[in-house]
């Protein structure tokens, strides 16, 4: 058989399911090869909306989301969003076309290392300079993609060896690596550092969805009435409505979550990766007691010198300690912090004001979603306000990308997550400058028939940029720009187009965009003063009282 049906072959043989990508001179045979195939071609309008595809099919299935490029400004496209995956520890397999072998020791036409390239953003990759490598290429790729802790992988493939005949078949596939069970020993000390502490927190990661030990976690927390903290990217681990749940950390080294934090004698971290949010935040004076629970051992680094780490299988670890320790007495440090985040922004719930308050516009959102609906947000001033206080009931219902923390992912990650989950609701929310990254995506949307509601927070700046330079110099500087009308701009795809003009109309009109079906664009106004108000309000309250 031809070398691009045996990569094919392989391809079906790891269950995948789609391809998202762009034609090239150099994949022509890969993409040949693909017509009758089992798996489905989503042609993208860039690599980098092929990218991001890959990279949120990944997150909410768990298996490795492939994108395809052709070699040069195909595959240098391909970078941001496998390099966003690699970091978020996101399983994802890229595939580059690149030159005949007989022309890559010389300078050629489009041609460049692709693999020097991705060796710094995958967990490995390779030349297919042989088509009798391509079983175990393909196995190996996904294999260490789809391992914990899951990334990128990347394999570029000659059009000559592409061309090229070959009689082998593909790796049948073995049994899942088995992730070993966790030691008495180790058990035991985790057990007696819970059952000295005082003051327990949990911080939960987003190697807990991984592990998918959310109802584990659960569980543990409940059982040992310990409250949890989520990062960004384990939002969601724990129902926002348990009243254990202080929702997320990550905002700033004195993030009023933090509070809780300086409050507390042990942290236990749970599936927990330092790109999420980095320990010195929580931990700046290197005191903190630290129970390091993950199917992997910790990163070394000097803020997070863990006491024990129980290596395992996440859900067996906390199954076997909720069964050994006691109860813990920690109710009055989650009455303080939580009541006080939710009463903040259940006020603003029926705020008037307009441009609208970002806690009126994430209100309006959660009202018209359903628990298992799911958000896809984007990088800015709104993932801020989305990570602290959107409500997030179920795993995986709400996206955000925090390691490598790249904007531009919300809108072809919306296409991904309707993909995968059609019968659900799916809302990707960005901020102007990220919406007009990828907008050109809402072509494939409205070609594949794909019904999701972008959410469009504008404010005529890079938001986040102007907070911080108004914090930091009292000015700010080059962060503002003009947009296109968005209302016509979205009918240009076939889109229904909606502006907001009061802080009363989003939730009819997210209502109606939901309910007629199809492609919707809502433009909606926002007012970001409060960026720097509510964290400064929220530490006035907080930190005294937790600090008595």
């Amino acid at each position: 058989m031809k070398a691009s049906d045996l990569l094919v072959k392989c391809l079906e043989n790891e269950g995948v399911q789609y391809i998202f990508g762009i034609p090239g001179e150099e994949n022509i045979d890969i993409l040949n090869s693909l017509v009758g195939s089992k798996i489905r071609f989503v042609t993208t309008r860039h690599e980098q909306g092929a990218a991001f595809m890959a990279d949120v099919y990944g997150r909410l299935t768990g298996k490795a989301g492939v994108c395809l490029s052709t070699l040069g400004p195909g595959a240098t496209n391909l970078v941001t969003g496998v390099a966003d995956a690699n970091l978020d520890r996101v399983p994802l397999v890229a595939i580059t076309g690149q030159a005949s072998l007989d022309r890559m020791h010389k300078e050629s036409h489009q041609y460049m290392d692709t693999v020097g390239l991705f060796k710094p953003i995958t967990k490995w990759n390779t030349l297919v300079h042989t088509a009798d490598i391509i079983p175990e290429v393909v196995r190996k790729a996904f294999k260490l993609a789809q391992m914990e802790k899951p990334g990128a992988t990347h394999i570029d493939i000659p059009e000559d060896v592409a061309k090229s005949d070959i009689v082998v078949q593909p790796i049948p596939l073995k049994e899942e690596v088995h992730v070993p069970y966790p030691t008495e020993e180790t058990l035991k000390i985790a057990a007696k550092l819970i059952s000295d502490a005082n003051y327990p927190i949990i911080l939960a990661g987003n190697g807990v969805f991984r592990s998918q030990a959310s109802e584990s976690l659960i569980n543990f927390a409940v059982k040992l009435n310990i409250p949890v903290a989520t990062t960004f990217m384990g939002k969601g681990a724990i129902p926002d409505d348990c009243p254990l749940s202080l929702l997320s950390i990550g905002l700033q080294a004195d993030d009023y979550i933090s509070c809780g934090f300086d409050k507390a004698d042990l942290i236990i971290a749970i599936g927990y990766d330092f790109v999420e949010y980095h320990p010195q935040k929580w931990n700046p004076h290197k005191a903190k007691k630290i129970l390091h629970i993950d199917s992997t051992p910790s990163e070394v680094d000097a803020y997070y010198n863990a006491d024990m780490e129980v290596i395992g299988r996440i859900s067996t670890t906390l199954d076997h300690l909720s069964g050994i320790i006691k109860i813990k007495n920690t109710k009055h440090i989650v009455s303080v912090l939580r009541n006080r985040i939710l009463e903040e922004c259940e006020t603003m719930c029926n705020d008037k004001s307009f441009p609208m308050k970002p806690q009126k516009i994430l209100c309006d959102v959660r009202e018209t979603l359903k628990p298992d609906d799911i958000l896809i947000c984007d990088v800015g001033a709104h993932k801020l306000w989305v990570s602290h206080i959107y409500p997030v009931y179920k795993p995986k219902t709400c996206i955000i990308s925090n390691g490598f923390a790249s904007m531009g992912i919300a809108l072809p990650g919306a296409i991904a997550a309707k993909l995968v989950y059609p019968e659900r609701q799916v809302i990707a929310i960005m901020g102007d400058g990220g919406f007009l990254m990828n907008s050109q995506e809402l072509e494939t949307a409205a070609r594949l028939r794909i019904s999701f509601v972008s959410l469009i927070i504008n404010d005529g700046y890079y938001g986040i940029i102007k907070s911080k330079q108004l914090n930091t110099f009292g000015r700010s500087a080059f962060v503002e720009f003009s947009n296109p009308d968005f209302i016509k701009y979205a009918e240009s795809f076939g889109a229904k187009g909606y502006q907001v003009e009061h802080a009363n109309e989003l939730r009819s009109i997210l209502k109606d965009a939901f309910n007629r079906g199809g492609l919707s664009v809502i433009d909606c106004p926002v007012d970001y003063s409060e960026n720097i108000i509510f964290t400064q309000r929220m530490n006035k309250l907080i930190c005294p009282i937790t600090n008595e």
